[in-house]
């Protein structure tokens, strides 16, 4: 078990930052750790939780932790997101935050133009599998409506106090974990309400 308090040496404003998973059934971290040795950690974030489970609270603290400058090293996509959706959140998470991702299986290095090439890659890859999936969302609501079988989902409505605690988390005074809580939100619909927010601010502001 790697300490995640080590002390941390050198410049405090960049450093390199591990994040390791395990499951709950593969109990060994030492590969991971072996393929880290010439990456210059300072900082190890690590947890044992399955591929499955969104309540990862040493990501949501690695998250919190990383700076402009850092680099958060990884021994695989797989070890920190659940999917190519996940995978993407996360980088535009630390992308705002001016953070890069290295993955040292896939050669991904956001710093470098040819890990920004393949991060757009991906990103068009899994726009195309969504469009596939939405086309054929569609075409079974088509059906299902047909057949008078059709409900539809109930919208979630923005909370009340969500005025007061978006800009709270947009100054960082507040976690997300935090604001979710505040909110009686669940992780995917709050980063939905907060992209909404984003992308009617750029559309005022390109207007």
């Amino acid at each position: 078990m790697i300490n995640t308090n080590t002390a941390v040496k050198g410049d405090l404003y960049s450093m390199n930052i591990a994040y390791i998973r395990v499951s709950t059934i593969d109990q060994n971290e030492e590969r991971q750790i072996k393929a880290m040795e010439r990456e210059d950690i300072k900082k190890y974030f690590e947890e044992k939780v399955s591929a499955k489970d969104a309540k990862r609270p040493k990501l949501l603290e690695m998250l919190e932790f990383a700076r402009e400058g850092d680099v958060i090293v990884i021994k695989d996509f797989s070890r920190l997101a659940r999917s190519t959706q996940d995978l993407l959140n996360i980088v535009k998470q630390l992308d705002d935050k001016g953070v890069k991702l290295k993955s040292l299986k896939e050669n991904l290095d956001t710093s470098t133009s040819t890990g920004k090439l393949m991060l757009t890659m991906i990103g068009a890859i899994n726009e195309f599998e969504r469009a596939n999936m939405l086309e054929r969302q569609r075409e079974g609501i088509a059906i299902a409506k047909s057949k008078g079988m059709y409900k539809g989902r109930k919208q979630v409505k923005k909370p009340d106090n969500w005025d007061e605690v978006y800009p709270r988390w947009k100054i960082r005074e507040l976690t997300a974990e935090k604001a979710m809580g505040l909110l009686g939100l669940k992780r995917n619909t709050f980063y939905k309400f907060v992209n909404e927010v984003e992308i009617s601010r750029e559309e005022k502001i390109n207007a």
